[in-house]
């Protein structure tokens, strides 16, 4: 790790590694197709349940030519189009299409509200939606022209073969030059729009032409679009698309499709490691190599219950945003003489990439081994949220320096420890109590099956932490034992001082607790 203290007291943290050579000149797509000829015949997406497969001969043909139909339907360099699908065969073939064209990608959550997408469409300027069936329905008001997948011919939407028929008759047109400095993506997440420039994704080190990925994660998410779907075509490995969880959907897909790596969420690890469904498979079968957790930290106690359960893979952490895309890694490539990251760090600092931890009430620069906000300056920092200056003015400083209110800190070995978020962070008395932490604890005791801490106001302490607790049904405790069992393992000020049993913690498609609905739900039961 390189660290250096500059003149104006920075603490500024480097890669272990050396920087590595963008290609000057190539667009996303073009980065992600490069080598592809090679792998034509080989599948780059299958879906987990309907067998529907794409190839890279598909995939490369088929970006062509929706590239030239949305051209030809008077989509220019810079406008939008709305993406609202699940995770489906033709998902990467319509990205790298709209960027291809000079459009920008904006995917939108299938399950999300009419009104929820109507906003995402007119806070984009969007030209234009691609869509299925099942989801027309959400969309045909928004006076947007739709395109929709699947054979049926839906009466005022425009159809996906139609339009690709389309695109092998137009003719080449002038297109406006893309340059790898333009808009391709527009991703919204937690109400705000992200702006992505059109560089180049991060790929894994794994063997060309023989990973196969799973694609749980959202499509729609930045976790989904660029670490599964583009690294993998990157790699010209093949995409196993899943459009919901099951756990024996999941277990089957990777099983029958000998999935050798999956990027998951914690909540998924906590399934696989307590439910008894697991029990029903024959874990001989898998082929499972490694899996990769993000969204969430992963407990200490969860990580060691998995890798008993499944000692043959590997369990890789990643820490990344949005705004961002990823930062930091825990498994380097051994070719290259790259190391693995402590237990439960994030990983260590990619190459290319600044970090500095600061005081998050000064923004004085912090050294290693001292706790403050994350900040990161490279190549990859977004270019802003979409027309909210101010906003972004708060998140990326005028040294480039983005914000990303995340509390961690850097050992002595390079490896970066992420400690909560600075807006999840309770504030008992002065003190700031961490949620993932009384949350990690929480999982060790055996009766509980799931676990969220969220804050409530209190008069006295400003904000007391509450824990929502989903309960083993054959449990006996009561709230007092929970209440006792944290006691025993925290400081007096991060004792949980509420505890309420529920059914299931909300958490979004990304595996984020969804703390605000619990807490909102607590309050409003007792106002009553």
């Amino acid at each position: 790790m390189e660290s250096q203290k500059q003149e104006d007291n920075e603490y500024i943290f480097r890669s272990l590694y050396p920087s590595v050579p963008i290609p000057d000149k190539l667009t996303l797509p073009e980065f992600v197709l490069q080598g592809v000829e090679e792998y034509t015949e080989n599948v780059a997406f299958v879906e987990a349940v309907t067998g529907k497969a794409v190839t890279y001969g598909d995939v490369v043909r088929d970006t062509k030519r929706l590239a030239k139909a949305l051209t030809s339907l008077g989509l220019r360099k810079g406008q939008v189009m709305v993406v609202v699908l699940p995770n489906v065969a033709e998902y990467g073939v319509i990205a790298l299409g709209i960027m291809s064209a000079g459009g920008v990608f904006s995917g939108a959550n299938p399950t999300a509200l009419v009104s929820e997408i109507k906003k995402q469409v007119e806070a984009s300027g969007a030209r234009g939606i691609i869509t299925d069936a099942t989801n027309y329905e959400k969309v045909k008001t928004l006076g947007l022209p739709v395109i929709v997948l699947g054979e049926e011919k839906i009466e005022g939407a425009v159809n996906w073969k139609d339009l690709l028929e389309a695109g092998d008759k137009s003719g080449d047109t002038d297109n406006e030059e893309i340059l790898q400095t333009d808009l391709c993506a527009l991703p919204f997440s937690s109400g705000t729009t992200r702006i992505t420039k059109r560089s180049n994704a991060h790929t894994s080190s794994e063997m060309i032409g023989q990973i196969v990925t799973l694609g749980l994660i959202p499509f729609f998410h930045i976790y989904g679009i660029v670490g599964i779907c583009c690294a993998t075509m990157k790699n010209k490995g093949k995409v196993v698309a899943m459009s919901r969880y099951d756990l024996r959907i999941f277990l089957n897909a990777l099983i029958a499709h000998e999935v050798s790596f999956a990027p998951i969420v914690p909540p998924i690890i906590l399934n696989l490691v307590k439910n008894p469904i697991v029990d029903e498979f024959d874990l001989s079968k898998l082929k499972l190599q490694s899996v990769m957790t993000a969204a969430a930290p992963l407990a200490p106690e969860l990580l060691t219950a998995f890798e008993a359960k499944f000692p043959n893979v590997q369990v890789q952490e990643a820490y990344g945003l949005t705004e961002h895309s990823c930062i930091t890694l825990t498994h380097g490539d051994p070719e290259k003489g790259q190391a693995i990251a402590k237990r439960n760090s994030v990983g260590f600092i990619l190459p290319n990439l600044e970090v500095k931890f600061i005081d998050p009430d000064t923004g004085r620069s912090l050294p290693k081994n001292t706790s403050g906000e994350l900040c990161v300056r490279s190549q990859c920092v977004m270019q802003g949220y979409f027309m909210n200056k101010e906003e972004t003015d708060k998140t990326i400083d005028e040294q480039g320096w983005l914000h990303t209110g995340d509390i961690g800190y850097i050992d002595d070995d390079g490896d970066i420890f992420i400690v909560d978020r600075i807006k999840e962070l309770i504030k008992y008395k002065g003190f700031q109590v961490a949620p993932a932490e009384l949350e990690a604890i929480l999982l060790t005791h055996p009766s509980v099956e799931d676990v969220a801490v969220v804050p409530l106001p209190d008069e006295e302490a400003g904000e007391i932490p509450a824990a929502c607790v989903v309960i083993n049904p054959k449990a006996t405790e009561k709230e007092e034992d929970i209440l006792n069992f944290v006691a025993a393992n925290v400081a007096h000020y991060k004792k949980v001082r509420a505890v309420h049993f529920v059914d299931s913690i909300p958490k979004s498609l990304s595996g984020k607790i969804m703390r605000r609905l619990l807490r909102d739900k607590i309050l409003s039961i007792n106002k009553k």
